[in-house]
């Protein structure tokens, strides 16, 4: 339980710094008492968080194992080795580099390695469930690349190959990144390979799997390996470790780029205790009941996507293949904004973010849509059953218009459901 994990650090903090220490317990308890639904959250295990608190946060170990600037690596040297070794045996890939310390600093050294300032790369627009990290103007990656755009067909709200292709063919990009932050459908890797290969001289396909990780490493959803030249992702998300970045390759040359642009590139030293925590998370992957889990995840968001359709609102693109879902709000209520239904959630103790939609004619801060994803509730334990009382709860709220009294009696509801799934059962 959360208060038998936490009563010795609380502790401590209490007599050292009580106003932190207040502060730390309210988030606990936010967290144990509350629905987390963005895709983009989980919660790591007792293992994990030790792990990221230990003293190895004491030490510079600027370079790679072997190749220390400083003395005293010995067991820095051993962990990051480790992670490094089940990273790869996790993923079926040759090269591991542990060292990001986000998945957007995995992008910064993906770009470095593989491109100079002002070559053309091509990505999906963050409108459109792309990444900022993969080429907002406000971004390094829109303010140093020349960023060619390509967008979901609108009607079915998929990838569209053949305008890629023609996209392509007529951009000659450098690089072409595949992988988003709210696509909900499964990724053809092989048809993004073969377009780089149709470039004149061959075009670079990075993949970030971010949020589908622990699916791709658990065979749940195809992986991008042999086609993706370079792989970045997060640590955490459906992969359940701790906050960092992660880059994969089986080219030789490649990881040889990769290593000198994460560091001294584009970090100095890395963050130790994190490669640690990463290193119990792979662990953790590596088992047969991470697989189970992963299945879980996506029976789950299936679940509760056909529950909010029964509720009236669209998803877009129809379903989901994976642990996520976009829905639009319009279709069950036209004045219904995200912005509202977020606050509106939280306050019943609902953790989602607002999200535009694919041609979504509100701006950003307000949007038409939700993103929704199972991977924290099915930590939980909670399955198809439980999908189906979330997306009541979900409706309920969202049709009173955010009605206090309504909010206040969900609000209930979810404690008694967060008590029924205890976070580190």
């Amino acid at each position: 339980m959360l208060d038998d994990l936490s009563n010795g650090l609380l502790e401590l903090l209490e007599q050292h710094d009580p106003e932190v220490s207040r502060i730390l317990t309210d988030e606990a308890t936010r967290q144990s008492t509350t629905l987390e639904l963005i895709a983009s959250e989980n919660h790591v295990s007792p293992a994990v968080m030790h792990a990221m608190g230990t003293w190895m946060t004491n030490k510079y170990a600027e370079g790679y194992p072997g190749k220390r600037y400083y003395g005293g690596c010995e067991f820095h040297d051993q962990v990051e080795e480790l992670a490094r070794q089940r990273a790869k045996k996790l993923f079926g890939c040759k090269f591991a580099n542990v060292q990001p310390h986000s998945g957007a600093n995995a992008n910064v050294a993906a770009f470095m390695a593989m491109c100079e300032p002002g070559d053309t790369i091509m990505s999906l627009p963050i409108k459109s469930g792309g990444h900022l990290s993969h080429g907002l103007k406000v971004n390094f990656s829109g303010t140093f690349y020349k960023i060619v755009d390509y967008d979901l067909d609108p009607k079915t709200e998929r990838l569209d190959f053949d305008a890629i292709a023609k996209l392509a063919r007529q951009h000659k990009p450098k690089m072409i990144i595949c992988g988003y932050s709210a696509y909900p459908r499964v990724i053809d890797f092989a048809a993004f390979r073969t377009i780089c290969d149709e470039v004149p001289g061959g075009a670079v396909l990075m993949a970030d799997l971010a949020h589908i990780a622990g699916l791709v490493a658990t065979g749940v959803h195809p992986s991008p390996f042999p086609h993706a030249h370079i792989v970045t992702t997060t640590t955490h998300k459906t992969l359940r470790g701790p906050r960092g970045g992660l880059i994969l390759s089986n080219d030789e040359e490649i990881a040889k780029k990769i290593d000198r642009k994460v560091f001294p590139g584009s970090q100095g030293g890395p963050l130790m205790h994190i490669i640690a925590a990463k290193a119990v998370g792979f662990g953790e992957n590596l088992r047969p009941e991470f697989k189970t889990y992963c299945k879980q995840i996506v029976a789950n968001a299936k679940a509760l996507a056909e529950a909010l359709v029964k509720h009236g609102y669209r998803l877009c693109s129809g379903g989901t293949d994976n642990h996520l879902m976009l829905v639009d709000l319009r279709q069950r209520d036209p004045n219904l904004t995200g912005a509202d239904a977020e606050k509106w959630l939280e306050s019943a103790g609902i953790i989602v973010n607002k999200n535009g939609i694919p041609n979504d004619p509100r701006p950003p801060m307000v949007t038409s849509g939700l993103r929704l994803g199972t991977p924290a509730l099915t930590t939980r334990g909670m399955k198809e059953k439980e999908m189906g009382l979330v997306a009541q709860m979900l409706d309920r709220v969202m049709g009173s218009n955010g009605d206090a009294k309504v909010c206040a009696e969900v609000r209930e509801d979810v404690r008694g459901l967060c008590a029924d799934f205890p976070l580190w059962h």
